[in-house]
């Protein structure tokens, strides 16, 4: 094929530059609506829209009659029914005007001449806007519908999974590591549950983010308005406009673009998500390569081209590298959108365009983590066997317990006993008969195994698993 030839591929899942659009395509598919060049024209179709409808329900707007019911209608219908076809109608309007906001605005027009009580008005679609007006509630709509109804619900979908798992492991003993060296025991359970807390917290920052946008024109003092209807309250209006119109948070200091905090912080707090759950992530990979977790095989799929017996860990580490790709955007978002020079600059305008990359690369991590965790099963007998292998973990109790007594040097005796020494059963049991203590001491402590000593790491599983719960 000729380099020509191979230009004019046409764009599929095979041609696409982005494996958001390529490889991965079914799975970053639903982020489209929201995302895609047609998510954004739609947007500006519905806000455009309700702007006319607010000035037309404005009793201080006399030149907009209150519109009937029937346009009111018509209206709805234009954004409803928006459809594939009238997006590239807007394209094609564009390719004119060298100006995407006011091909949309030209597309309106032309659905209002078919309309003749609209056609009546349709001077005053865009009225009293800039660009920045309509482009900054646009992208806030998408990205307030794409947090409800998409990246929430996968959010918590990975709290779910981990929360399943850790009520089933709740009570699992297993050998805790710090420093990837033997430690004090804990819980399969509970370490899960560690991670669910975790992501509930940074889910519910999230969450919680403020949604904002302005409508206040070309530098953010409403002079257009005032000239016009010196009479209305343009703050309270626009206000209004905003918070009861789109549902999103009014902001009343702007220049002539939305200063785009908000946007840093509802990255920052998607960051610090997908932090934790590259954390986990990486301690589940590890908890496999240990043993701790069976994988399960699916009949067909290879792990490797040279070696038949492999079974990879590849859905975490698909979600690690893909968490990776959307921090570092989600920073460039938050360091770059805030910065702009005077009143504006066009800077933003390019970054704003990508507003979906980061989280698509996100959703693509979540998807992945979810594969990864339905695809093990826990090698209990791994576990205990590791535990059994690891007495030495018991000089903590022991010496703490000599310490409460006042016993000469306890942390020095347990250091001699068990630093870089392995310890069994018979060797622990003989220390602790050796020492002068109470009986009730000498016998709880004998009574002691690595895998009993889990202090209260199944209850904190079940209550974190109940908390968790109640979190959202």
């Amino acid at each position: 094929a000729t380099s020509s030839s191979l230009a004019e591929l046409p764009l599929s899942e095979l041609t696409a530059v982005s494996p958001i659009d390529g490889r991965y395509a079914k799975v970053s598919q639903p982020l489209r609506e929201f995302f895609s060049e047609f998510g954004l024209i739609r947007n500006r179709v519905l806000v455009e829209l309700r702007w006319l409808r607010m000035l037309s329900r404005h009793e201080g707007i006399a030149e907009v009659q209150p519109l009937s019911e029937s346009a009111e209608q018509a209206l709805e219908e234009i954004y409803q029914s928006f459809a594939y076809d009238d997006a590239k109608r807007v394209k094609e309007i564009e390719a004119t005007t060298r100006h995407d906001v006011k091909a949309v605005e030209y597309f309106l027009k032309e659905k209002f001449n078919e309309h003749e009580e609209l056609a009546g008005v349709s001077e005053f679609l865009h009225f009293a806007c800039t660009s920045e007006d309509i482009n900054n509630l646009s992208y806030a709509l998408m990205v307030k519908d794409a947090r409800e109804q998409l990246v929430l619900p996968k959010m918590d979908e990975v709290i779910g999974a981990l929360n399943d798992m850790a009520a089933e492991y709740a009570d699992v003993p297993m050998l805790a590591r710090t420093h990837g060296q033997p430690a004090t025991p804990t819980t399969m359970g509970k370490e899960l549950a560690n991670f669910a807390y975790r992501l509930t917290r940074q889910r519910n920052s999230f969450a919680s983010c403020a949604i904002l946008g302005k409508i206040n024109g070309a530098v953010g003092n409403y002079n257009a308005h005032e000239v016009a209807y010196p009479d209305v309250d343009w703050r309270a209006t626009c206000e209004s406009f905003v918070e009861n119109d789109l549902g999103l948070t009014f902001n009343p200091y702007s220049t002539q673009i939305e200063p785009h905090d908000f946007i840093a912080e509802l990255f920052h707090a998607a960051t610090r998500f997908n932090m934790v759950c590259l954390d986990m992530d990486r301690d589940m990979w590890s908890y496999i390569s240990l043993g701790y977790f069976k994988q399960k095989t699916v009949a067909g799929e290879v792990g490797s081209s040279t070696m038949p017996h492999k079974v990879n860990p590849i859905d975490f580490e698909n979600s690690e590298g893909n968490l990776g790709l959307a921090n570092a955007i989600f920073e460039h978002f938050a360091l770059k959108l805030p910065v702009s020079r005077f009143q504006r600059d066009l800077s933003d305008s390019t970054v704003l365009r990508s507003i979906g990359v980061g989280l698509a690369h996100s959703m693509m991590a979540y998807h992945s983590s979810l594969l990864g965790l339905a695809k093990v099963e826990l090698n209990a007998q791994r576990l205990a066997d590791e535990l059994d292998n690891n007495w030495e973990v018991l000089a903590e109790p022991v010496q703490t317990v000599m310490r409460r007594l006042g016993m000469d040097q306890p942390y020095e005796q347990l250091k001699a006993l068990t630093r870089g020494r392995g310890i069994n059963r018979e060797t622990m049991q003989e220390f602790i008969e050796s020492l002068d203590l109470p009986q009730d001491d000498k016998q709880r402590l004998l009574q002691l195994t690595p895998a009993s000593y889990i202090g209260s790491a199944a209850k904190l599983a079940a209550d974190g698993v109940n908390a968790n719960k109640r979190a959202k």
